[in-house]
């Protein structure tokens, strides 16, 4: 509850410590119109001594989006935005130095990512070669909210990592990117209420966790109920759950979506929404477990960008989890769906 008192109430030190970051921090670069809102860098492309395809993660995903777009003639190389790395004082904003001391030691790493052999490696190169990568995608999401705000919608091409929360990775999420990129936007953009819509098909342990207590979040999920995490603490902190079961077809996801959505509409007026889009909803994904068709995930998107739109809510996308090589093509379809709705205008658009 606000105070009704007129002097501000104090803020806690390592609050404003936190503020001070999120003030200083580099990474809400000014961005000419004549660029797309559309996020991307060659170094989010993972490629680590052939280790990559020991995990199902399709880690050179996307830059196969923006190679679609931009041969496709919806999108030039030079309208995209390059991000720059987050840095180990904008990761300390949600982060733990603890935590972030911990991904010093490869083993730790290894286990995030789900790839043993990756213990092995000299932690230099762990870094170079996978969390540097890591640390380009979350500057991207962090600055996907200012862009959003400025320009109505933005696209991070990657990001998503919902797994990972202030003190604990998992589950290939090595940083908290949306918990980070909405604490900037509070801090910065003047924002003080924002919706997280987690439609990857795995629960968003990560940010539930980090938002459990935050009045300001709330935080719409619907994962598969049958597959990792079975975070129990963090389901507690979903404001609204759906939960799914292993095969759910596309009718029924979408009919779902959409009474999910309605939902949302009357409980919560957001001045933000972060939109995790994975797409390891797809039939045949092999962690996702769920039969969605690539049209459904197209359709999806874009429900999810016209209830952003006829609110006039800005809004952030962010590709998330997506296990199959087809993933790129769908993602890509999609975008260039939601610019032929009208959703988006993408470089093509902007002359």
């Amino acid at each position: 509850m606000a105070s009704s008192s007129s002097s501000p109430a104090p803020v806690p030190a390592g609050e404003s410590l936190c503020q001070k970051r999120i003030l200083s921090s580099r990474l809400y670069l000014e961005v000419p119109p004549s660029k797309a809102p559309v996020i991307y860098s060659p170094a989010y492309d993972i490629s680590f001594l052939g280790l990559e395809k020991l995990h199902p993660f399709d880690s050179a995903k996307w830059g196969r989006i923006c190679r679609f777009l931009t041969r496709e003639g919806h999108l030039e190389k030079k309208q995209l935005v390059e991000p720059l790395e987050a840095c180990k004082e904008d990761l300390l904003v949600v982060h733990t130095e603890e935590y972030l001391k911990s991904l010093k030691c490869s083993f730790r790493v290894a286990n995030i990512v789900e790839v043993p052999p990756v213990s092995l490696v000299p932690n230099w190169i762990v870094q170079k070669k996978l969390l540097y990568p890591f640390r380009k995608q979350v500057g991207g999401s962090i600055l996907s909210a200012k862009l959003a705000l400025e320009r109505g919608w933005a696209i991070n091409v990657g990001g998503g990592f919902h797994h990972c929360s202030a003190q604990e990775g998992g589950g290939f999420c090595a940083y908290a990117d949306i918990s980070l990129c909405i604490q900037f936007a509070f801090v910065r953009l003047n924002i003080s209420s924002v919706l997280i819509i987690d439609l990857d098909a795995h629960q968003g342990n990560g940010h539930e966790k980090d938002f459990a207590h935050d009045g300001r979040v709330y935080i719409l999920d619907m994962y598969n109920a049958g597959i990792y995490p079975f975070d129990f603490t963090a389901m507690q902190y979903i404001d609204q759950k759906v939960e799914l079961v292993s095969g759910t077809e596309t009718d029924e996801y979408l009919e779902q979506l959409d009474k999910a959505l309605e939902v949302s509409k009357s409980r919560f007026q957001p001045q933000l929404i972060v939109y995790n889009a994975g797409t390891d909803i797809l039939d045949g994904d092999p962690l996702g477990r769920l039969k969605i068709s690539p049209e459904g995930v197209v359709t999806r998107d874009e429900k999810v960008f016209r209830f952003a739109k006829d609110r006039n809510i800005p809004l952030l996308m962010l590709t998330s989890g997506g296990y199959m090589k087809s993933s790129a093509r769908v993602i890509a379809d999609s975008i260039i769906n939601l610019s032929n709705k009208n959703l988006i205008e993408l470089g093509s658009q902007l002359g």
